[in-house]
C-alpha cells in the first residue's frame, strides 16, 4: 500500500501532461486488509479521464503465504502472472489503442518477461530512495562478482563504502531484507539482478536531495539502466481526509499555537511493542510538549491491525496518563499524514521513515525525529541524519518484529531528550532553516522546468 499512492500520483501527472496517453494500472489484492479497498474507494469517487484501474483476481493465499515472511510479496506477484498476460493479450489485439510502455512496481519484477514476450518497452516504478537503490546494486555486485555471503554482515560492526552514500555505513544498519538467510537476501537480490533488463528505474525522488546518489548511479556501474529521478511524486490529497476523524483532528490542532506540537506516527504497519508505548507515553508527558500520537496495537505475525478504533487504548497506556494529558495532547488510532504534516501547528514529527513519510516532511518543511522499524527505514533515518543533517536520531539501529522476543525498549529519558531538542529554540533552530530551504527545492523540481518536470519530460519522449 505504501507504493500505491505514489504510482498513481506519477500516472495523474503523465496524463495531465500528455493528452493522448492513457494508462490502466493493474492492482494486486493481499489476503488482509491492507488499506486498498478504501484508497480505490476515495479515488472511485473523482474519477480521472483516461486513468482506468483494473483489481486483478485475487490468488489462493495458500500457495504463498506459507512461504518465509520477507518471500511472500515475490510469490504472490508470481501467481498474478497469468492474469497480466490475459490484460496484456487484450491490448495487443486492440484496433484502436498502442501499448507503449510498461511500469512496474519495485516488486513485480517477474512481469519483465511478459513484457519481453510482447516486445515492450519496461520501466521500474522505484518508490523508495535514490540511496536505497544504489544499495541493492551494491549488495548484489559483492554477492555476484565477489562470491560474499551478504547475509554473514548481520551483527556485525564492519562499515560498507557503499557508492550512494557519502559516508561509511555501518552492516548493523542494513535493511533487513539484505540479512534475511530464509529466502529475503536472495528475492532483493534477484529484483536487483532484473532490474538491470530494464529500459530505466524511475525513482522517488529529487536531484537536489539526493544528489550524490543520483550521480553515482549514472556515473558508476555501466550495467545499471537509465535512472529517472521524478519525485517528489506525493499523494497530498490523501486518503479519508473528508472523514468524521479527520474532523475531529483537523478541530484540535486548530486549537494549538504555531509549530507547537509534536505528530508521532509510525506508518501503516507501524504497530510497536507494549513496553515501549509506555516509554514513549512516559517520554510525552514529561516533555510538557503538545503532542498528537497516532497509535496502533502491535504488531501480530508481521502485519499490523490497519484500524481507526482506539477504543483499547488504556489498556495499553500508562493508568491515567490519557487523563493527565488531556490538556496538551490527542492520542488517536489512524492518522491522516499530510492533513497532519500540512497543518501550522505541527512543528516537529517522530517518525518510522518510511520513503513516503520522508517525502511528506520534506514537502511540508516538518523537521524528523527518526525511529526506523523494519524494511530500509535504517538507511533512510541514517541518509537524513548522517548523510543531510536534516534530522534527529532516537535509535538508528532499532528493529521491531514480532517474532523477536527480547526486542529492545528505548528508555524514556532517551526520548523526552529527543523531544526536547527538536522543539527548543523553535524560530532558530538551524535543522529547522535546513529542511525549509530543503522544502523550497522539493517545490521547485516539479515546476515547469525543474529537475524532475524534465525527468518525466526525458522518459515520456523515450516511450512515445
Amino acid at each position: 500500500m505504501g507504493h500505491l499512492p505514489s504510482m498513481l500520483e506519477m500516472a495523474k501527472i503523465l496524463i495531465t501532461r500528455y493528452e493522448t496517453l492513457s494508462i490502466t494500472v493493474l492492482l494486486i489484492k493481499l489476503p488482509f486488509d491492507s488499506g486498498l479497498s478504501a484508497y480505490i474507494q476515495s479515488l472511485s469517487s473523482t474519477p480521472i479521464p483516461r486513468l482506468t484501474l483494473v483489481e486483478l483476481p485475487q490468488s489462493d493465499p495458500s500457495t504463498y503465504m506459507s512461504k518465509p515472511p520477507n518471500t511472500i510479496m515475490y510469490s504472490l506477484v508470481e501467481t498474478q502472472k497469468i492474469y497480466v498476460r490475459d490484460i496484456m493479450q487484450g491490448f495487443f489485439h486492440s484496433k484502436s489503442t498502442r501499448l507503449a510502455g510498461f511500469f512496474i512496481d519495485m516488486f513485480c519484477v517477474t512481469m519483465i518477461d511478459l513484457a519481453a514476450e510482447f516486445k515492450v518497452p519496461i520501466y521500474v516504478f522505484f518508490a523508495a530512495s535514490a540511496a536505497f537503490l544504489g544499495l541493492m546494486f551494491y549488495v548484489q555486485t559483492l554477492s555476484d562478482e565477489f562470491k560474499q555471503d551478504v547475509t554473514d554482515l548481520k551483527d556485525s560492526d564492519a562499515e560498507l563504502l557503499v557508492p550512494s552514500l557519502r559516508n561509511p555505513f555501518p552492516c548493523k544498519l542494513l535493511p533487513s531484507m539484505v540479512l534475511d538467510k530464509q529466502g529475503g537476501c536472495e528475492v532483493l537480490l534477484s529484483m536487483a539482478r532484473r532490474f538491470r533488463e530494464t529500459k530505466g528505474i524511475i525513482v522517488n525522488t529529487f536531484v537536489e536531495l539526493e544528489s550524490h546518489a543520483i550521480e553515482s548511479l549514472i556515473a558508476g556501474d555501466s550495467k545499471i539502466p537509465t535512472v529517472y529521478p521524478v519525485g517528489p511524486v506525493l499523494n497530498c490529497a490523501g486518503v479519508g481526509n473528508n472523514s468524521d476523524e479527520t474532523a475531529v483532528i483537523l478541530r484540535w490542532l486548530d486549537d494549538q499555537p504555531v509549530s507547537s506540537v509534536v505528530f508521532l506516527c509510525f506508518g501503516s504497519m507501524g504497530g510497536i511493542a507494549n513496553d515501549q508505548v509506555k516509554e514513549i507515553a512516559f517520554a510525552l508527558e514529561r516533555s510538557g510538549h503538545r503532542f498528537l500520537w497516532s497509535l496502533k496495537p502491535p504488531l501480530s505475525k508481521g502485519v499490523a491491525k490497519l484500524s481507526h478504533d482506539n477504543s483499547n487504548l488504556k489498556d495499553i497506556l500508562p493508568v491515567g496518563f490519557l487523563e493527565r494529558t488531556a490538556g496538551i495532547g490527542k492520542v488517536i488510532g489512524w492518522a491522516p499524514q499530510v492533513v497532519v504534516l500540512s497543518h501550522a501547528a505541527v512543528g516537529g514529527f517522530v517518525s518510522h521513515c518510511g520513503w513516503n513519510s520522508i517525502l511528506e516532511s520534506v514537502w511540508f518543511g516538518v523537521p524528523l525525529v527518526t525511529w526506523p522499524l523494519y524494511a530500509e527505514q535504517q538507511l533512510n533515518a541514517f541518509e537524513m541524519v548522517i548523510e543531510y543533517g536534516m534530522a534527529l536520531d532516537i535509535k538508528m539501529d532499532y528493529r521491531y518484529d514480532a517474532d523477536v522476543k527480547n526486542c529492545v525498549t528505548v528508555q524514556a529519558d532517551e526520548i523526552e531528550s529527543k523531544i526536547r531538542e527538536l522543539m527548543m529554540d523553535i524560530n532558530r533552530n538551524e535543522l529547522r532553516k535546513k529542511v525549509k530551504d530543503v522544502q523550497e527545492k522539493s517545490r521547485n523540481a516539479i515546476l515547469e522546468k525543474g529537475s524532475s518536470y524534465v525527468s518525466i519530460g526525458r522518459i515520456m519522449e523515450e516511450i512515445i
